[in-house]
């Protein structure tokens, strides 16, 4: 979203907000969002931080950040619309730049990256070209997919290309997550009556995929994020967020809403990787990436591992197969001569029976 438009809807929302009406009206609603209306941006909850800030002049308007699914501390980012390459940015917890990779296709509106698992079970990144700066004047949008490299290295890469489009028209949006439990990704809407709107449950990459609405969203949408079991999902704008219960499903209900630290373009969510915090980027030079702790009320009561978790466990998985194996190597040549003693003890008694 250009940055005139933005702050004059920034200075509708403020207006707005002064009134007396509004100041009667704040704190809980009715809408839906089970919290505060549209909280406008201010510290933050108690303990966040900036986790990094990122260091490369290249990421001048980080648009989505996702946490990875292979490397530990490693981000993806990516720039806006505007004067930028194609570029995918894998950074580390300090905000340095690990790996450039350039994607072979036009960047025409980037607007969101999250990671997960495709099809083949392989951890890859959805860049979500979904944004539409002229008002869903678009007749369709994309996301672009690529499996993680591993190791991370500047790479040129082309990505397979899904087509969406919406069953009820075309639409602005900056908002893209997919559930981790069934791969199902979902697209939300930037508008004054946002929507949250489902993809098919598999993407076609020969068809076009029909984004349907499936529920409503807040005010001016700039990201979400998808908890890493699936059971929460986050949804932000420029000013906060609100937490919704997805353990039954998307649509959940909303379990609150909360502002989040102050900065001058909001645009990038994520859940941290073990699932206690959100992470809050925003566009800019040498931006920062704020981590915002969440309350007991928005936490999944399941526990999550890291990467190297992961890994460490798949490692340790492979070591008992190999005992197991080890084991079971053996296990043939056992069977082999008990039955060649079975043999043997058979013939001895046939011949005392025949003698």
């Amino acid at each position: 979203m250009t940055r005139p438009l933005v702050s004059a809807v920034a200075a509708l929302i403020v207006a707005l907000s002064s009134a007396p009406a509004a100041a009667e009206t704040a704190g809980p609603d009715d809408s839906g969002t089970g919290g505060l209306d549209y909280p406008r941006g201010g510290e933050g909850p108690e303990g966040s931080e900036v986790a990094f800030t990122f260091q490369d002049p290249r990421i001048a308007e980080s648009s989505g950040i996702a946490p990875s699914g292979v490397h530990e501390d490693v981000w993806w980012t990516h720039n806006d619309s505007g004067d930028f390459l194609p570029d995918v940015y894998a950074v580390n917890g300090d905000g340095e730049t690990l790996a450039t990779v350039s994607l072979a296709v036009e960047l025409r509106d980037w607007e969101a990256v999250t990671v997960a698992q495709d099809p083949e079970g392989r951890s890859s990144v959805y860049v979500g070209d979904i944004g539409d700066n002229y008002g869903g004047s678009w007749p369709s949008v994309r996301v672009l997919r690529f499996a993680e490299p591993e190791p991370l290295a500047d790479a040129l890469i082309e990505p397979q290309v899904f087509t969406l489009t919406y069953a009820d028209g075309g639409r602005d949006a900056e908002a893209m997550m997919i559930d981790p439990r069934d791969g199902r990704l979902y697209v939300v809407s930037k508008e004054f009556s946002g929507g949250l709107y489902a993809a098919p449950e598999t993407l076609d990459p020969e068809a076009e995929n029909v984004l349907e609405r499936v529920d409503s969203a807040p005010l001016f949408v700039t990201d979400a994020a998808f908890h890493p079991d699936g059971t929460r999902y986050a949804i932000r704008t420029y000013w906060g967020v609100t937490v919704y219960d997805s353990t039954n499903g998307v649509p959940g209900p909303a379990l609150g809403s909360f502002d989040l630290p102050e900065s001058d373009q909001g645009e990038a969510i994520a859940f941290s990787p073990d699932g206690t915090a959100l992470m809050a980027g925003t566009e800019g030079a040498n931006a920062p990436v704020w981590s915002v702790p969440l309350a007991d009320e928005y936490l999944s009561e399941e526990s999550v591992p890291t990467p190297q978790e992961s890994a460490s466990a798949e490692d340790d998985a492979d070591t008992d197969a190999e005992a197991v194996g080890g084991g079971g190597g053996a296990l043939p040549f056992i069977l082999g001569g008990a039955a060649v003693a079975a043999l043997l003890i058979g013939g001895i008694v046939l011949l005392a029976r025949r003698g």
